[in-house]
């Protein structure tokens, strides 16, 4: 490439990145000071780049004005020191069967977790605090069951007490929360990343909640890439659901987007976490690239 050529691709490339730019200040505008609500898991977690992506994303939602709250899984990980101690990760309809022992190596891997992403916001420059559901009663919970039967350790989450996300938020920090409640006897529960965050998303009356997956967002057709959903009222949601369109592990992830939106939470985005930047590009570009759910009287922006 001569040196003109190489000029003008360099300009291009600029131009293109203050288009971006300008694409976003609406976003940046309207969102400002607003509560947003990150449910950070699956593959994004065990990939050091979009780790560090994931991160930088929530950082930069930070410093243009937004007030992030990520909620974080760690699934994975938890049955990979499962299986260290010889034990056999046990599922039943998606969930970890979680008794006394996997229930100390869940908590110890969370809060691992939950420190390592601390320090990755922190090297950002970002004063962030990582917390449990534990701490300051967040989340309380009672026994789950799976069809009647006892699974363990396994809570639903019964209340949200927002006292310490908003004192962090007021102090500036962002908080980085670890799925793990309290029973009325004190005893220690995991508890469903996604439903800890739908849980603290309406608590809070967030203006978004996103949920970082391993899919593009929702089909009407896994097999078929062109029948990809891009934008759902509440109403087409739960047609999808009663027809039986959606399945397997997204549909407790729809009944959460619904619940959100029908419990005051303005936008919920389902996104690939492992794009990068999937978060950026949802909330501050028109097209957006996951699939965004809104009420019937929303405007779809």
């Amino acid at each position: 490439m001569d040196e003109e050529l190489k000029d003008r691709f360099d300009l291009d490339k600029i131009y293109n990145k203050a288009e971006v730019l300008i694409e976003a200040l609406p976003y940046i505008r309207e969102f400002n000071r607003k509560v947003i609500v990150v449910k950070y898991g699956g593959s994004a977690m065990s990939d050091t780049s979009l780790q560090k992506d994931v991160i930088k994303d929530v950082a930069l939602l930070k410093l243009v004005g937004f007030k992030p709250i990520v909620v974080h899984g760690g699934g994975k990980e938890i049955s990979r020191w499962v299986g260290k101690v010889g034990k056999e990760a046990e599922f039943v309809n998606g969930l970890r069967v979680t008794d006394e022992e996997t229930m100390e190596i869940a908590e110890m891997v969370l809060n691992k977790v939950n420190k390592s992403l601390v320090a990755m916001v922190e090297e950002l420059g970002i004063k962030a605090a990582g917390v449990s559901g534990e701490d300051g009663g967040l989340l309380r919970v009672k026994k789950r069951l799976s069809d009647g039967k006892d699974i363990g350790y396994v809570g639903t989450i019964t209340d949200v007490d927002t006292t310490i996300l908003k004192d962090l938020l007021e102090a500036d920090f962002l908080p980085i929360v670890a799925p793990i409640g309290l029973d009325g006897r004190f005893d220690t529960y995991n508890i469903n990343a996604d439903d800890a965050a739908c849980a603290i998303a309406k608590a809070m009356g967030a203006d978004k909640l996103a949920f970082l997956t391993d899919i593009e967002g929702v089909y009407r057709n896994m097999e078929d890439p062109s029948t990809f959903i891009s934008r759902l009222t509440v109403s087409e949601a739960r047609d999808l659901i009663d027809m039986g369109v959606i399945g397997g592990g997204m549909l407790p992830k729809l009944n959460n987007c619904v619940d959100a939106i029908e419990n005051g939470v303005n936008r919920v985005h389902i996104l690939d976490g492992r794009k990068p930047h999937a978060l950026l590009l949802e909330i501050f570009t028109k097209s957006g690239i996951g699939t965004m759910f809104f009420k019937e009287d929303a405007k779809e922006a």
